[in-house]
């Protein structure tokens, strides 16, 4: 028996829960959070750390930024040292961002009032309560089975009642929010390219155990990991939109600021917060401001000329590079007010696009950076 909740059609629906009956006790990371939902709290009811207290680490927070305003760039992918603030700075972002707008009850985070971008049971919906919750900010834990991941079958329900339920994953929770997947290289391939397979398309397709479903999954899919325990495939490697290598700051300064800030915050995470919210606004008001500025900005011919020349010029294969470069340029654009892309903005981008889609080439003892280097110099001066 079919259990479609509350329709006769015969179309497979998930239930539809209440989200506070949703829990999740996975493998926590950086600092002991549970995954799942998120409140942009840490445990105890503290704010979760200031994205504009973050020190140095630029790079990093310019992805993010730039993925945040277009999330079609493609995800975040952030290799280096442990204890560098990654996952703070992930989970610092996501609750800078203003809070979204869910129909109440839904698995998915469904938007109301956006039909193309629901799942069956809200599409179908005459009317439902809406309500609004922080950007969901998702954990996948590094032993996370596919059934877990995309969702599956309920058993219990099956064995116990004879009905086909089928019980949403991860990815269904990570909806219009972010999937944070720490030690992406350790994670098996396959659950890799799923991860991209549906970031990219943005709906999970579940077809398994007699179930046939499909439902919304677009989000940011941000991975970060120690390049010491294990490199990601070029394959892999590619389908991230931006990469960023984060290092340890060799700054003596900024060593004792980021020691300093942190201190502060966990003696005082509600006081430090405090001294940190304007700047948090004003933050917040450009990447909202950028968002919906976004489809104004123009892409002139001269701009997609200098993508696609500063790409042959690297060597990268395929034209995903090209997309991603325009993509990148552009929300940058947005985020600082301009009218177009212009070459100020691709060659700011640049690296974040195209270092980890270079060929690495043992002739070459300068390595793929300074290649890439040579070419910006080349390409805007």
């Amino acid at each position: 028996m079919l259990h479609v909740p509350g329709h006769g059609n015969g179309r497979l629906r998930a239930p539809v829960e209440q989200p506070a009956a949703r829990s999740d006790r996975s493998r926590s990371h950086a600092g002991g959070q549970p995954s799942g939902r998120r409140r942009h709290v840490e445990q105890g009811g503290r704010p979760a750390f200031p994205f504009s207290a973050i020190v140095a680490q630029d790079d990093l927070k310019r992805a993010l930024i730039l993925a945040a305003i277009d999330p079609t760039i493609g995800g975040v992918l952030a290799f280096g040292d442990r204890g560098t603030g990654k996952s703070t700075i992930v989970r610092a972002l996501a609750a800078l961002l203003p809070p979204i707008t869910v129909v109440a009850g839904c698995p998915y985070n469904c938007r109301p009032g956006a039909p193309q971008e629901q799942c069956d049971t809200c599409r179908d919906a005459r009317a439902s309560r809406s309500l609004k919750v922080p950007v969901p900010v998702v954990d996948l834990p590094l032993g996370a089975t596919e059934d877990r991941v995309v969702g599956a079958l309920d058993l219990e329900r099956a064995l116990v009642a004879g009905e086909k339920r089928f019980e949403p994953g991860i990815l269904a929770r990570a909806n219009r929010g972010f999937l944070y997947v720490d030690e992406v290289n350790l994670l098996e391939d396959h659950l890799v390219d799923l991860l991209l397979d549906v970031a990219a398309s943005g709906e999970n397709v579940v077809e398994r155990e007699g179930i046939s479903l499909r439902h919304p999954a677009r989000f940011v899919l941000i991975g970060s990991g120690n390049p010491e325990e294990g490199e990601l495939r070029p394959q892999l490697l590619d389908r991230f939109g931006l990469a960023v290598k984060v290092a340890t700051p060799d700054n003596l300064a900024d060593r004792i600021e980021v020691v300093r800030r942190r201190d502060a915050y966990d003696r005082d995470p509600g006081g430090f917060a405090a001294l940190w919210a304007g700047r948090e606004r004003s933050l917040r008001r450009r990447i909202s401001a950028a968002r919906r500025r976004l489809a104004t900005v123009g892409t002139p011919d001269a701009a997609l000329e200098s993508a696609a020349g500063l790409c042959m010029a690297v060597g990268t294969d395929g034209l995903r590079a090209e997309l991603t470069l325009i993509r990148a340029a552009r929300a940058l654009a947005a985020f600082e007010d301009r009218p177009a892309v212009a070459g100020d903005h691709l060659k700011a981008v640049a690296p974040l696009a195209l270092r980890h889609r270079l060929r690495r080439n043992p002739l070459d003892e300068t390595g793929s950076g300074a290649r890439l280097e040579r070419a910006l110099t080349d390409h805007f001066g």
